[in-house]
């Protein structure tokens, strides 16, 4: 009688697989199903770094809020009176979406999609999609083998018309009968054109951390930029500068039982890194010059958006509301988008920026989306062709970072 889910043993987490949900030696505790531990894992390190600011209905003075019930998964609610420029792209309840200032349409419909991200030309969107299997896996360091439920994810492309679909890179691992997969997570492709940044620990999760990595689409090879870490945590959000000289990064971290991650800039030249922030800071976006970055600032009371000059000092604080993250910067150099969390509804929101002043200020905080159910964890994407594109960025004198934050219009 064949069994329909041998339970995996749970482990403690070795210097090879961060998150403590890949295959080792030895049993410590009770078994569990790894599908529960793969949902574990993420959930943890992204609460671990205030990633995604679970919270329930409120008013902001401890009142509960007006109660709101997210769209179908098939249906965005824009706003119609939001403006922007060029296309932003986004994901829902595992699949694609692209939004202009005249309509929104779902560029995937499988359901298994996540993490997108525009080519710099915008010719493609790259994404993440993960497929559903069962596998055989060694039970600890016997030669007992024990059956898996996976979720094996991909490398994907597909055209903003929805043609082209292809698969780049699948994150299966294969030893003699034995099946397993690797992480592949938030691709962001190189100004270059021929090369991704991605977060994965293949092309061997037995031999490498969750880290970052580099995707060579000519090559088809995934090459480690061997980084440090901090405690075997690995690292997230990618974010190359406009001149593809310097790939920002996050070194997660912990201090006791918070998390503490940090941006790192890596040099591509130099292939040197060093930190350009403390502890306390994810998501970077660069501006459109290269001179500043929009990133989620993160403590005990929640998240919000702010932007860092260079060396990493914060000069303009856009949110105040505990709950904003993981920005994109227009192309434009004009605004930031970023995603919302009102009670446990996540959406889309605009904040408009003016430098004619010498200084950056936020005109206006608006909706590009209404109780729509985002997904937290894939940022969204944002491309403007040229010929939506201001003659020249706005280039106003930098506040020092003892300079108080402006005020924000964001709720």
């Amino acid at each position: 009688m064949t069994r329909r889910q041998a339970p995996p043993r749970a482990r403690r987490r070795g210097t090879n697989d961060p998150y403590g949900i890949g295959p080792a030696a030895g049993y410590v505790g009770p078994a569990i199903a790894v599908v529960a531990l793969v949902l574990i894992a993420i959930v943890t390190v992204n609460l671990l770094n205030f990633q995604l600011p679970f919270r329930t209905g409120s008013n902001g003075n401890g009142d509960p809020g007006p109660a709101t019930t997210p769209a179908p998964s098939n249906v965005v609610i824009p706003e119609p009176k939001a403006t922007f420029p060029g296309t932003i792209v986004f994901a829902k309840a595992g699949n694609i979406w692209l939004q202009t200032v005249t309509s929104v349409r779902q560029l995937t419909d499988g359901g298994k999609d996540s993490m997108p991200a525009f080519s710099p030309d915008g010719a493609w969107v790259y994404f993440v999609r993960t497929q559903d299997s069962r596998a055989r896996f060694p039970l600890g360091g016997n030669l007992q083998r024990a059956w898996y439920d996976l979720s094996t994810p991909s490398l994907m492309r597909v055209k903003p018309d929805g043609t082209g679909v292809a698969r780049l890179l699948q994150g299966r691992y294969v030893s003699g009968n034995n099946a397993w997969f690797y992480w592949i997570r938030q691709p962001a492709p190189a100004p270059d054109g021929r090369t991704i940044a991605l977060i994965s620990d293949g092309p061997n999760p037995l031999q490498s951390d969750i880290v970052l990595q580099t995707y060579d689409l000519t090559t088809k090879k995934l090459t480690s930029l061997g980084l440090p870490e901090s405690r075997s945590l690995g690292h997230q959000d990618p974010a190359w500068s406009p001149d593809g000289k310097a790939l920002l990064y996050i070194r997660n971290g912990r201090e006791l039982s918070r998390g503490a991650p940090q941006i790192f800039r890596y040099d591509v030249a130099t292939k040197k890194t060093r930190a350009l922030t403390g502890p306390g800071y994810l998501a970077p976006s660069w501006s459109p010059d290269g001179r500043l970055i929009a990133a989620t600032k993160t403590d005990a009371f929640g998240t919000d958006v702010t932007i860092l000059d260079s060396a990493g000092r914060e000069v303009l604080r856009l949110t105040t509301d505990g709950h904003s993250f993981s920005p994109i910067w227009s192309p434009a150099g004009d605004a930031i988008a970023f995603l919302h969390l009102e009670g446990t509804i996540v959406d889309l929101r605009l904040a408009r920026l003016d430098a004619t002043s010498g200084r950056w200020v936020v005109t206006e905080t608006v909706d590009l989306t209404k109780v729509s159910g985002l997904d937290a964890a894939s940022r969204p994407g944002w491309f403007v062709p040229a010929s939506e594109l201001p003659a020249t960025t706005p280039a106003p004198s930098l506040a020092s970072a003892s300079a108080p934050p402006a005020a924000s219009s964001a709720p």
